[in-house]
């Protein structure tokens, strides 16, 4: 009898101590569940935020759709070069580079063609384009391989041109400048980006 009662008493221990195992079981499984999801609501989120971050910066970052492209021949001629563009946007020119800088009256469009080969960018500008845009075009514009002018006979205001590319704006407010110049200056569609900016002829920067 005392093994029969014994054995009956103890069956219902194990049975309780393999109900608990598996109530400890079932709560881990829950717990990692939780922590999952939690990861992955996480990790959506940070997802979701960098998407938002990169459509509205594309929503704010002006196109260069309206960029024309060319491609110009390169070469050196000691004789003047009648351009398909004007202002030009690359093709044959000078054996000697225009100085990068500032210029208050027009350069020459053979140097300063060279320039564009060694990734300058060209902003020229309409002479009679108001004083106080053609000081704003001379703070923003960078320091080194750009190159600004006047030019008679512009088709705009203003005229952004590199190596093969060529975009018409409307003056120095014109927030496509910023992305032109961001895009093209020492791009790889230059010849030869990173050559000499300075060196060169000295056009007489103003600044």
């Amino acid at each position: 009898m005392s093994l029969t009662d014994g054995g009956k008493q103890a069956r219902p221990g194990r049975q309780k101590l393999l109900d608990l195992r598996q109530q400890q079981a079932r709560r881990e499984r829950r717990q990692r569940l939780m922590l999952w999801g939690a990861a992955v609501s996480s990790v959506m989120l940070v997802v979701g935020v960098v998407a938002t971050a990169l459509i509205l910066d594309q929503r704010n970052t002006p196109s260069l759709g309206a960029v024309q492209t060319f491609t110009p021949e390169a070469g050196h001629t000691e004789k003047p070069v009648t351009y398909e563009q004007s202002p030009p946007a690359g093709g044959e020119h000078a054996p000697v580079w225009l100085n990068c800088g500032m210029y208050d009256a027009p350069v020459v469009d053979e140097n300063a063609v060279h320039s564009m080969e060694h990734g300058a960018v060209w902003i020229t500008y309409s002479p009679d384009l108001p004083a106080a845009q053609v000081e704003k075009l001379r703070e923003s514009v960078p320091d080194t391989y750009m190159v600004l002018s006047p030019y008679e006979g512009l088709p705009s205001p203003l005229v952004a041109s590199a190596w093969g590319k060529q975009l018409h704006l409307s003056g120095a407010d014109d927030a496509r400048l910023t992305e032109f110049v961001r895009e093209f200056r020492q791009g790889k569609q230059a010849p030869e980006p990173g050559a000499p900016c300075t060196g060169g002829v000295d056009g007489g920067p103003t600044s």
